[in-house]
């Protein structure tokens, strides 16, 4: 049992030491009584504090943002299993994505991504704006969506007419291809001719190529065929012969000298007889010629 010791037990060192914490406590017990605190509290419940706290809150959150790992665009063709992993993807869905590019294949868009590697709506939405293709890849999801635009604008448009010979600029430009030039062009043409006796006249238009004569074909056919005066060619004039759509300054020259040589035609195939004479157009030419 320990025995403690009254106060005058203690040396003198002791008793000093004694005394002195006795009077720390003493005047520890006179400051809390005496000092307001009040001025404190009203400090910690004024306007200034709060927006001094919201301030430092706010400070907290920043550098706390800065701390996160930082996304720079990237190609999502080369995502490894450590930046996989860094953009919340699990092991199932980098494997799948490192799968289908030993195939030697590319993704090329944040839809084909997805359907790659099956990632969530809410983490594609997350990193696919970080996704950086080639510029080649973008200008051809660019130009697929123009054209899927016009294709949805042009199908929604009526037609006027589905013959060849009396449609307007706006019914060709219904067809993927045509623009408002191209469409003023093919008018021109036939206007130049009168009109489409054959279909296939259509490719001799300035710059429509095959592939899209063949959609307004699909469309487009000659149900009325013009009706074209033609032109004897024993009594036309040098200017009259030359007006004809497929024949050329050289050309008209050779027919007006095979004329004065034979006299007169008596049959327009006749004409075949000159030397030169394009036989590959020879239906195109008769169509505005006749000999009497």
């Amino acid at each position: 049992m320990k025995i403690v010791k009254p106060y005058f037990w203690y040396n003198k060192s002791q008793r000093n030491g004694v005394f002195f914490l006795l009077l720390l406590i003493i005047a520890l017990q006179i400051a809390i009584s005496f000092v307001d605190f009040s001025n404190d509290a009203e400090y910690f419940n004024s306007k200034e504090s709060i927006a001094l706290n919201v301030k430092i809150d706010s400070l907290k959150i920043v550098e706390v943002e800065k701390r996160k790992p930082k996304i720079y665009p990237f190609n999502p063709n080369y995502i490894t299993d450590y930046k996989g992993a860094q953009l919340g993807m699990s092991m199932q869905e980098i494997d799948r994505l490192l799968a289908f590019r030993k195939r030697n294949k590319f993704i090329n868009s944040a839809n084909q991504f997805q359907k790659v590697t099956q990632v969530s709506d809410s983490l594609l939405h997350q990193i696919s704006p970080y996704f950086k293709f080639p510029d080649w890849v973008v200008k051809q999801q660019q130009n697929s969506v123009k054209e899927s635009t016009l294709k949805l604008t042009k199908s929604k448009t009526k037609l006027s007419t589905r013959d060849l010979n009396f449609a307007t600029a706006k019914d060709f430009q219904t067809i993927s291809g045509v623009n408002e030039y191209l469409a003023q062009r093919i008018l021109k043409y036939r206007n130049k001719l009168g009109g489409f006796s054959y279909q296939n006249q259509l490719q001799e238009v300035w710059k429509l190529n095959t592939t899209t004569a063949k959609r307004i074909l699909n469309v487009f056919k000659i149900i009325d065929k013009p009706i074209i005066k033609k032109i004897n060619v024993n009594t036309a004039s040098f200017k009259q012969v030359l007006s004809n759509p497929y024949i050329d300054y050289n050309l008209c020259k050779k027919i007006f000298a095979f004329r004065d040589e034979v006299a007169e035609l008596q049959s327009i195939e006749e004409l075949k007889n000159i030397e030169g004479f394009p036989v590959d157009k020879y239906d195109r030419i008769v169509l505005y010629l006749e000999a009497k």
